[in-house]
């Protein structure tokens, strides 16, 4: 079940939003570090076009974890990104680069990703952005 998170991640990588949607499961659970969860993978991709008018990103040393029984998955990565688009409520854009640690949490049914967590320091992200 790892290459359905390995095939997400690649996908994330090449900006391919129909291909991170293709490892979902119908009624995907999105668990947004700061934020609602978001049900469905129409959710899940009007989160994308936001994260992707704000954000420019490209994640890299990726390591996944598969536990026992391939249900559930973790993945470990640093997020390289720039801030394209002022977000709502968070500092102001103008092109300011960002390295970040973070770390995604998966359940997978039947061959697809049916919860997505993702964590990451948003305090350490806003730091970076500010002195940017």
């Amino acid at each position: 079940m790892s290459e359905t998170v390995k095939r997400y991640f690649e996908a994330f990588n090449a900006g391919d939003v129909q291909g991170m949607l293709d490892c979902l499961s119908e009624d995907v659970a999105h668990h947004v570090n700061e934020g609602q969860i978001r049900v469905g993978k129409e959710k899940f991709s009007e989160f994308c076009a936001h994260m992707n008018r704000c954000y420019n990103e490209h994640l890299t040393d990726m390591v996944v974890f598969e536990a026992e029984g391939g249900t559930r998955a973790a993945a470990e990565f640093i997020v390289n990104g720039t801030y394209l688009q002022t977000d709502s409520g968070l500092p102001e854009a103008h092109g300011q680069t960002y390295r970040l640690p973070a770390g995604s949490f998966f359940t997978l049914t039947d061959g697809k990703i049916s919860r997505v967590t993702t964590f990451y320091n948003l305090a350490d992200w806003v730091k970076q952005v500010s002195n940017g």
